[in-house]
């Protein structure tokens, strides 16, 4: 009911948007004596909130920035190279012949290491590591999990809950081939943990060189956090009876039924409320004043932030049930078809963790908890690593991240590169 009131009120909002549109083109016309006012200047701002805070905002462009190596540009080619009704992988395929000649080095001496970034499906589209992939492309062949918006999954496609997403990092990581270094940035940290462990079970060849975990929820019972609280006070009804809509049939996946992204979206912003007003009064005094630049930052941060995506319901509340309520891979009694999934399995897989120390999702403690679980892995090829003064957006993007976090991240991988194999 409340999804298909949403698109009722969009719909009844149309009028009023095309009007807006229209006063704030006619007022930053240069040939319109009023935009130079006061008064038009203010009134082209308000025309210009309208818009933004109503608009439906679409899966974001990845319009990465160019890459340049050596003060030479590398054409970077974007593709898909495995696909699931839920999940596309996607490889930022670097030229290599460009590469070559910028590095002064044979092509055949490339040999960057693979990294897989696992992108959280936690509400938002995997462009929210864009920064994560511009860090690593000027050393790394890079790919990615792109994340299928599940109002755009036709029914006739089946389910997709956490073990099938346990099972699709694993196809994926297969995919990629031998001495691959797993990036799991938040939410994907458990199954992604899971999909790691099972490979190791089975001593499988593929399995990777390295596995990062950043602001992951591996254990959410250290240092719980304002979300972490909620999932724990509410019972698994609640969540079922009052999160979960039904997709509109106006979307491919109509009658899917959903968590959808606007709710998500609707947490995130009251959990700082205060913050997203005053990032809006802002921006409204920054068109005023003719501030473009700092109006443009604000464009390209929200164009992104309130850019949301829907889950399936048996996803969704799963996760909430075996990750934040009954907190099954800390506890040893998660299993996938069946299996149980044993971290302690793994010997010689490196593993990393990093956390933000003002990380207000996944607290101080919930991603070295990886280090707990994964008894089999030598203290040699170990490091946590905690960043400080950065929150949970700080702990995979910003410039902490690519001046302090991404150079430890590769120096990690370097060292144990094709470690045990």
């Amino acid at each position: 009911m409340i999804y298909s009131f949403l698109e009722m009120s969009r719909a009844a909002l149309l009028p009023w948007r095309a009007a807006a549109n229209m006063t704030r083109r006619s007022l930053r016309n240069p040939l319109n004596p009023a935009g130079e006012t006061l008064a038009g200047r203010a009134m082209a701002a308000s025309a210009d909130l309208f818009e933004s805070l109503t608009r439906q905002y679409g899966k974001p462009a990845w319009a990465l920035d160019p890459l340049v190596v050596e003060g030479h540009t590398i054409p970077v080619e974007i593709e898909a190279v495995w696909s699931k009704p839920f999940c596309n992988l996607l490889h930022f395929k670097r030229d290599a012949a460009a590469l070559a000649r910028a590095r002064g080095v044979k092509r055949a001496g490339l040999n960057d290491p693979k990294v897989l970034l696992v992108a959280p499906m936690s509400g938002h589209f995997a462009t929210l590591l864009r920064g994560t992939v511009e860090a690593f492309l000027p050393d790394a062949d890079v790919y990615i999990t792109d994340w299928s918006d599940a109002r755009m999954v036709a029914l006739h496609e089946g389910r997709f809950d956490l073990e099938d997403y346990t099972l699709y990092v694993r196809q994926m990581i297969t995919a990629i081939g031998q001495g691959v270094h797993v990036v799991a940035v938040c939410q994907p940290g458990p199954p992604a943990l899971a999909a790691i462990s099972l490979m190791a079970q089975d001593a499988d060849p593929m399995r990777p060189a390295s596995m990062v975990f950043m602001g992951s929820p591996i254990d959410a019972r250290k240092s719980p956090t304002v979300p972490n609280k909620l999932a724990e006070e509410r019972p698994y009804s609640w969540f079922r009876d009052n999160l979960i809509q039904t997709v509109p049939v106006i979307y491919p996946g109509g009658l899917r039924r959903v968590y959808p992204g606007f709710l998500q979206l609707t947490g995130f912003i009251n959990m700082n409320y205060e913050r997203h007003v005053d990032a809006h009064y802002r921006y409204f005094n920054q068109l005023i004043d003719g501030d473009g630049d700092s109006a443009d930052r604000h464009r390209a941060f929200y164009d992104e932030y309130l850019a949301v995506m829907d889950l399936t319901e048996e996803f969704y509340l799963q996760t909430i049930h075996d990750v934040f309520q009954e907190h099954k891979l800390a506890r040893g009694l998660f299993t996938v078809q069946g299996r149980p999934v044993r971290p302690d399995a793994i010997t010689d897989i490196a593993l990393m963790t990093v956390e933000g120390e003002n990380d207000d999702i996944s607290g101080i403690g919930q991603t070295q908890a990886a280090h707990t679980l994964c008894t089999g892995i030598p203290d040699a090829m170990r490091l946590d690593h905690v960043q400080p003064e950065v929150g949970h957006y700080g702990v995979f993007n910003g410039r902490r991240f690519r001046e302090e976090i991404a150079p430890k991240m590769k120096a990690f991988m370097a060292e144990h590169r094709g470690r045990g194999r």
